[in-house]
């Protein structure tokens, strides 16, 4: 008995192979072509950022907002505003937050300071090394009575670090949220923002301000131009599939 090969295909069900393929290119360019466009708006939300940066980080400070603003500060408008605040640190509710700066891995210093108008704002005092993480091993920069402190305005961070959760109970910060740090220490009237303090020097060198990032990479555009490319390369493999010979 002899072996036969199998008979090809109806030409009807070969040409509906190659529509389904060709249509799978095709939603695969629409989704490149969709992601590419994604890249240019991040890359025009990234310039405005950007540009906002540079303008508030740079203009002369203005009061710490007071309770009266706190419902309309958005990260938008105020995020990098350069500010000022007076009162009196409390050092007795700092808390730890884990960082990894230019400066190597350690922590920032959050203290509480209560200010002249009656609110307290989470003051990020700087960075600490590891082996400065023990108060009594900075106690020169534990500052006592009125101070001024000028820095920049930043958002509340809940949501802990990558792939970690914030520990209260176990006294483990990965981020500043605001809020927790704040129910932990049980401080009242808390502003739902932090100021990261500038680069002014603290008696004995510690904590370390001034080192909030200020730059942001932009690679929005070659990827918008990645996208591209792959859904050009798409839209060719669809039309090679419906140029096949039949």
């Amino acid at each position: 008995m002899i072996d036969r090969p199998p008979s090809p295909p109806p030409a009807p069900a070969r040409r509906g192979g190659r529509w389904v393929l060709a249509g799978i290119a095709i939603v695969l360019a629409a989704t490149c072509i969709a992601l590419a466009i994604w890249q240019v708006q991040r890359r025009e939300w990234k310039h405005q950022l950007i540009d906002a940066v540079e303008t508030r980080a740079t203009a002369a400070p203005v009061p710490a907002p007071g309770p009266d603003r706190w419902p309309a500060i958005t990260e938008a408008d105020d995020v990098y505003r350069r500010v000022t605040a007076t009162g009196t640190f409390r050092h007795d509710r700092e808390t730890l937050v884990q960082a990894v700066t230019d400066l190597g891995g350690g922590f920032w210093v959050m203290t509480p300071l209560v200010t002249d108008q009656g609110f307290t704002v989470l003051i990020n005092r700087g960075f600490v090394p590891r082996e400065r993480r023990a108060s009594a091993t900075r106690a020169a920069g534990d500052v006592a009575g009125p101070v001024t402190v000028t820095g920049l305005l930043r958002v509340t961070e809940p949501d802990g670090g990558f792939l970690r959760s914030n520990d209260p109970a176990g006294g483990r910060w990965f981020s500043r949220d605001v809020a927790g740090i704040a129910r932990t220490n049980g401080l009242a009237r808390t502003a739902p923002y932090f100021i990261d303090a500038d680069g002014a020097a603290n008696p004995g060198g510690y904590p370390v301000g001034g080192l909030t990032v200020l730059h942001f990479p932009d690679n929005h555009l070659p990827y918008a131009l990645t996208w591209a490319a792959l859904a050009a390369l798409c839209l060719f493999a669809a039309w090679r599939v419906l140029r096949l010979p039949r």
